[in-house]
């Protein structure tokens, strides 16, 4: 009987296939040009978010693509020095003809994101989302990935040296945000500032930051933000391109190396990325090293995929697998001299994350299609040379899903609903210390959506969601059964105004919530130096949030100006208390409090000519507790300048840059309890970036120095500072990237 079910649902599936493959395609045509000049454009990037598939203008700026079934596309116009277009286009008749001129913009225009609930640009979102883009990344001249996102205002890192650091929005951070993989929630025991999120910057196209509540999009642990990193696109139709990049950072001795391949004929693409990172233990501004901060990575991406009208069917399989030293009060006495590989002390991580990520065309309707399954195996090592050298050894393996439903709605106006789910399993294995038990989590959640322009100037957008999660473990000291279930609403209601076509003001008003994690509520053991205790009866932690911001963007100057004020209900919070154990040593708990964060930031992009170019970013972040007392971990303010100056063609490079940075980081004189007070500094970055052709082959290379002056510092957000150990001195850069 079930070979026979399984017969009809085949057949059922090839039909459909069969009858979506047959019907009418429609072709999008025309010319692209310069608005001003009306000559016409080649190479501009023609792009439809949505299934990932375009093309580029030809040399007499023509260009033709094939649209999706669907009523209502969106269509990407992007070129170099212009300002982005998207368009949405009705696919009334089979053939549309669409000019488009597009605007010389020598500030960099808004990017289309993904990271909302449709593919949009950033001023169509009353939430804000910022992007940074890989190039960029690179050229921050860091061997940290999180180190690099902290040059997006609002944006910081927790560290313990490069190789083990983790990301913060507005002064939250581990549970309270949310770190994506092309749209996939990552797992991987982030209730720790120890624990990085498992990710590399290899084959990433541009990340995308969330500020503020986002549990409608993405359900509990959104609560501060999210980071997003979107995967890079596959090639156009009929290439097969390639590349390798190598990277090298004085400071910490390091090799970082990856190399991809991708491909696509008419309907199938496909790629695949290899990399890998060595680093020794970092230098300080006086040129001493710093023990056990060493780290190495390997990773692998592949990724195949069909591009149809009726749909797009994409399979990614990312594969990580990073060696981090811990700096840590123990291992200090056992290392006598710099080195490159970890023996005492460290992380030994491997994380395997499989998804699909789909989209099928319906009439009016659009059906996001969305299922991952995550394994991921933390070790923790002591000293190799001894038996039972494995101090942790556990699994946690996630399955997550979701379905998107985008209902018929005109130009004006967008409606969604959906589920998303995950179930989630920690497993323990052989080895002295749980610091987490043995647990399950699933959680199901319900949604809705829409967004409507009237007037022609205001755009609202607003939604509502219900989420389940039910989390079933054990104590660790008598196996008492804990059984916890949790039901929140959010909700979320926005409006952008715009003034005119330079000036949009945005309000944004949400709710959010987290539930406490499994360490939280079970911890009651040594986790590294500290005995940790959690509380089986703490509450869901829920905040509620108001964003503001305002816009003036023309052909030279760009100003963003941001606010908030974020109160949240039952925060979760470890703090050392007065119990010791019977050894004296203190005791830390996760307990609860009413806190506020309130702050804002400021940026400034001011192009006075076609080759230079300023910008000035500047955060500010407030946070107490409800009785008065100073949250952990809030960075100071941060003024940051910048100035690039840009030349197309000089003697026999192309495209040539130069970069010179300050950052003016303020006093942290609010510590928290058990904190103490962090003095300000002011670091010089430079840069040197090109492309050169030899011969036929285009290279492009990058020269950065961070912390040019060597200048010897504590950063307030630096677990490394209770040890004594200053952060990293001058770091040297050189980046050689050869497409082919």
């Amino acid at each position: 009987m079930k070979q026979i079910k399984y017969k009809i649902w085949i057949v059922l599936l090839i039909i459909i296939f069969k009858t979506l493959e047959g019907n009418s395609q429609t072709q999008l045509s025309g010319v692209v040009f310069d608005s001003e000049s009306k000559e016409s454009l080649s190479g501009v990037n023609v792009f439809i978010p949505e299934t990932q598939s375009g093309t580029v203008s030809n040399i007499d700026g023509k260009y033709s693509l094939t649209l999706p079934y669907k009523k209502k596309i969106k269509v990407q116009f992007s070129f170099i020095g212009y300002k982005t277009i998207l368009r949405t286009i009705t696919t009334d008749t089979l053939d549309i003809h669409l000019d488009i001129g597009l605007v010389a913009a020598p500030i960099e225009s808004e990017e289309v994101v993904i990271s909302g609930f449709s593919s949009s640009t950033q001023k169509e979102n009353a939430i804000i989302i910022e992007t940074m883009k890989a190039n960029e990344i690179e050229s921050y001249g860091s061997p940290s990935l999180i180190d690099a996102l902290t040059s997006i205002p609002g944006v910081e890192m927790i560290s313990k040296g490069p190789g083990v650091s983790m990301p913060m929005i507005r002064g939250l951070s581990m549970t309270n945000i949310i770190v994506m993989n092309n749209g996939v929630k990552l797992e991987n025991y982030q209730y720790s500032k120890n624990h990085a999120f498992i990710i590399d910057e290899f084959g990433i196209e541009q990340v995308e930051v969330i500020k503020g509540p986002a549990s409608l999009l993405y359900g509990s642990d959104a609560v501060g933000g999210v980071i997003n990193f979107i995967k890079e696109k596959p090639a156009l139709t009929g290439e097969i391109v390639g590349d390798y990049t190598a990277h090298y950072h004085g400071n910490t001795n390091g090799f970082c190396s990856n190399i991809g391949l991708k491909g696509r004929n008419k309907d199938l693409f496909w790629g695949f990325r290899a990399g890998a990172k060595s680093h020794a233990d970092y230098l300080d501004g006086k040129r001493n090293y710093v023990p056990n901060t060493r780290f190495n990575e390997k990773s692998l991406k592949a990724n195949i995929g069909l591009i149809k009208p009726f749909g797009s069917f994409k399979l990614y399989y990312d594969y990580n697998s990073p060696e981090l030293g811990m700096c840590m009060e123990q291992v200090v006495p056992l290392i006598n001299k710099r080195g490159r590989k970890p023996e005492w002390w460290y992380q030994d991580l491997t994380s395997h994350l499989f998804s699909s990520r789909n989209k099928l065309f319906w009439r009016n309707y659009m059906f996001d299609i969305n299922i991952a399954y995550q394994e991921n195996n933390r070790t923790g090592i002591t000293d190799t040379t001894m038996l039972g050298y494995k101090l942790v050894d556990a699994n946690m393996n996630t399955l997550s899903y979701e379905l998107k439903v985008h209902l018929p709605s005109d130009e004006k106006s967008e409606y969604i609903i959906g589920i998303q789910g995950e179930d989630r399993k920690n497993v323990n294995h052989d080895a002295p210390v749980q610091v987490i038990p043995d647990a399950t989590v699933n959680g199901f959640s319900l949604f809705a959506f829409a967004q409507r322009t009237i007037f022609g100037c205001l755009k609202t957008q607003g939604g509502i969601r219900y989420d389940r999660r039910i989390l079933k473990t054990t104590t660790r000291d008598n196996n008492e059964e804990i059984n916890k279930k949790y039901g929140n609403i959010s909700a979320s209601f926005g409006t952008t105004y715009t003034l005119n076509e330079n000036i949009l003001f945005k309000v944004n008003l949400a709710s959010a919530y987290r539930t406490p994690n499994i360490a939280e509520l079970t911890q009651d053991g040594w986790h590294g130096v500290r005995y940790e205790q959690g509380d089986p009866n703490l509450k869901a932690q829920k905040n509620y949030e108001m964003d503001f911001s305002f816009q003036l963007n023309n052909q030279y100057l760009r100003i963003d100006a941001s606010g908030f004020y974020n109160y949240v209900q039952d925060y979760i919070y470890m703090a050392p208390t007065s119990d010791t154990l019977s050894t004296g040593d203190k005791i830390y708990r996760h307990s609860q409090s009413n806190a506020v964060l309130y702050g804002g930031d400021v940026s400034l992009d001011y192009i006075p000519t076609d080759w230079i170019q300023y910008q000035i970013t500047y955060s500010y972040l407030r946070a107490k507790k409800q009785d008065g007392s100073y949250l952990p971990f809030i960075p100071p303010g941060n003024l940051i300048l910048n100035t690039k100056v840009k030349k197309k063609q000089w003697l026999f490079m192309q495209n040539t840059y130069m970069l010179l940075g300050v950052e003016i980081v303020e006093k942290q004189n609010r510590p928290a309890m058990f904190e103490t007070k962090t003095d300000g500094y002011c670091l010089f970055n430079i840069g040197f970036g090109t492309e050169i052709q030899l011969a036929r082959q285009e290279i492009n290379l990058g020269i950065f120095v961070n912390n040019l002056f060597n200048e010897n510092y504590y950063d307030h957000l630096s677990t490394l500072k209770e040890l004594g150990f200053y952060n990293p001195g001058r770091n040297l850069s050189v980046l050689v990237s050869i497409p082919f």
